[in-house]
């Protein structure tokens, strides 16, 4: 458990500690906006010179005050010590200002950072706290999806901005905040997204069995019924990764050029094969999907 602790600790405090980086050395050196608690802070800043690390902390902390009903145990713990360490390293961390020439190299590397610290402090199960919470709010009370609120709550930030910083300015923190959200997929996902293919086919048993000799993935067979022809049909169900994908449809189309397929992608994959193996040979593949 306290080795547990320990390595959500360094991760939340490793997130912040990056996600400070970016607003100190890029965004306010590039006078560039964010979205969430960190725009208003960058606002106040722009405007009345308010340090961001003083206005961060009270906006999260009233936030928190508010919303921690909304949060976990554990996550309220996490989101408690990254207001903290975040406000700490905004105040007292600087590094060399890094004022490209090229402006769009400001918020793509404004916003590579920004994901990759938001994305470490979530895997130590901890949150930034900020909008989130509010969205959370605004979807018990209002019903409103929290992907509509937050996306309406970072428009009510980034407007005023725009209009402080400049238009040019303000496309510029749309770029970022796309590149954010962007890393923050991919830190949270991996650079290994799963795929689920189902396949209809009347070579299902040569297709299945060539999968399983060519790819060592498990086949699940579902029973289908196909609507039109009035015959029952098996259609296989199998979870590969982006790599095997086209060696499962080199295989596919070698047996059954005609078969139908589906291919979509799957957030996460929990279970055999993926989280735990029972059969300690698949090791080397098996490692290789996750």
């Amino acid at each position: 458990m306290y080795k547990s602790v320990i390595k959500n600790l360094a991760l939340v405090l490793i997130g912040t500690y990056i996600f400070s980086i970016a607003v100190n050395s890029i965004v306010i050196p590039n006078q560039l906006g964010e979205g969430g608690v960190t725009g208003i802070t960058l606002l106040l800043f722009y405007i009345f010179d308010i340090s961001p690390a003083l206005s961060n902390f009270i906006i999260n902390a009233i936030i928190m005050l508010v919303g921690w009903r909304f949060l976990e145990k554990e996550t309220i713990f996490y989101t408690i010590v990254a207001i903290i360490s975040m406000s700490l390293f905004l105040e007292f961390i600087f590094l060399p200002s890094f004022i490209p020439t090229n402006s769009l190299l400001g918020p793509l590397a404004s916003g590579f950072l920004i994901g990759l610290g938001i994305g470490i402090v979530i895997l130590g199960h901890g949150t930034t706290a900020g909008v989130d919470i509010i969205a959370l709010i605004i979807n018990k009370y209002l019903g409103l999806q929290v992907s509509i609120a937050l996306l309406i709550l970072d428009v009510l930030i980034v407007i005023p901005l725009t209009i402080v910083i400049g238009l040019e300015k303000g496309l510029l923190t749309l770029i970022s905040l796309y590149i954010t959200s962007k890393i923050l997929n991919f830190v949270m996902e991996g650079y290994n997204p799963k795929k689920a293919i189902m396949v209809v086919s009347n070579k299902h048993d040569e297709i299945a069995e060539e999968i399983m000799k060519r790819v060592d993935r498990g086949i699940t067979v579902l029973k289908g019924y196909g609507y039109y022809s009035k015959a029952e049909k098996e259609v296989l169900y199998v979870v590969i990764n982006r790599i095997q994908l086209i060696k499962v449809q080199r295989i596919i189309n070698e047996i059954d050029s005609n078969a139908f397929v589906t291919v979509t992608g799957i957030q996460q994959v929990l279970g055999e094969g993926f989280t735990f193996n029972l059969d300690q040979s698949h090791n080397i593949e098996e490692n290789e999907v996750i």
